[in-house]
């Protein structure tokens, strides 16, 4: 079995998006530099995800993506799964024509059972475990201040205190006084 860049990036912008959605909807172009993927590559993957629902999209300004499940209830199959990534080690897709015509090889059943462990295992590890071991690590997670600011029913005056006239009279007057 190959896991190719395909998976190994939808999964680590699945970590990336769970770490960061408390803060609101996680842009692309955000997790692309600090992933280091390319924003492209990821909005290909994300448009995957989305069908997929596992992250849902808020457009406008402070839009972006966020999970479309409890990162509890997603898993690393899901995600591979869901970028095509097939998670397969026979040499003939499952389909048992490993020899073309001739049938299976006589390893078949080898590969077989080592998809079938492969899919166990990537099924067994959700991405909230995932998050945890990051955070457990100790991974820093900026906190970007809310863009929302709260709108006050009174508006705020502020005294504006100004020692010059205010009008030609006044500044006549001044002068008349000196």
């Amino acid at each position: 079995m190959r896991l190719t860049t395909k998976g190994r990036f939808a999964v680590t912008a699945m970590i990336d998006l769970a770490l960061r959605q408390s803060n609101g909807p996680v842009t692309l172009a955000a997790i692309s530099q600090r992933q280091q993927i390319s924003l492209s590559y990821l909005e290909q993957l994300f448009g995957k995800l989305r069908r997929h629902e596992l992250v849902e999209s808020t457009r406008g300004p402070g839009g972006g993506y966020s999970l479309g499940r409890k990162a509890a209830d997603i898993t690393v199959a899901d995600i591979i799964v869901s970028v095509d990534e097939p998670i397969d080690a026979t040499h003939c897709g499952g389909k048992e024509n490993c020899l073309g015509e001739s049938g299976r090889c006589m390893t078949h059943e080898l590969w077989t059972s080592l998809n079938q462990r492969m899919v166990d295992f990537l099924d067994s590890v959700s991405l909230q475990k995932l998050v945890d071991d990051q955070l457990a690590k100790g991974i820093e997670i900026e906190h970007k201040p809310s863009m929302r600011k709260a709108i006050s029913a009174m508006p705020v005056s502020k005294p504006i205190h100004i020692n010059a006239p205010n009008s030609v009279f006044a500044l006549g007057n001044a002068f008349a006084k000196n």
